[in-house]
């Protein structure tokens, strides 16, 4: 199994550029000077991580407001991205990294537990960078479920 590396509010978030359901790269030293909640999830199109999407996308105006952009990262290829953004009409990027090299490097791919056996995974997690490219909160384990309104409550979003 492996061990993953876990951040924290202080660091400074790792820099990546990765391509949308568009082919688009999106680096995150562009958005330098905006806030960024940057969310791992485990697979388009699934029942969880479709809620978890939903919930970002109906909150997308007052994260706005609040100075938030929201980026989804999952290791799906470009085309089920797309299908995935078509589908639910997701209006954030949604980010490939098939190679997996951004989740080891935010820590967000490890061991898991399915039914008591383990295996390794997306980790679902979640990471708010200031505009300086800093963590302030580096959050693992996420329950899909009720987690952008957990997030909004504790960022001071009503």
């Amino acid at each position: 199994m492996t061990d993953a590396v876990k951040l924290n509010p202080g660091d400074t978030a790792p820099d990546f550029t990765l391509t949308d359901s568009f082919g688009t790269a999106h680096a995150l030293r562009e958005y330098r000077g905006r806030r960024v909640i940057l969310y791992f999830y485990p697979a388009a199109s699934t029942p969880a991580c479709t809620d978890q999407a939903c919930d970002f996308r109906d909150s997308l105006g007052s994260l706005a407001a609040a100075g938030y952009t929201v980026l989804g990262v999952s290791k799906d290829e470009q085309d089920a991205l797309e299908r995935f953004r078509e589908e639910e009409h997701l209006s954030f990027p949604l980010l490939s990294d098939a190679s997996l090299a951004v989740h080891k490097r935010y820590g967000a791919w490890g061991e898991k537990s399915l039914y008591g056996k383990p295996y390794v995974g997306t980790l679902r997690s979640t990471f708010v960078i200031d505009e300086k490219g800093t963590i302030e909160r580096a959050l693992y384990n996420v329950k899909a479920k009720g987690h952008v309104a957990m997030m909004r409550k504790r960022l001071g979003i009503l």
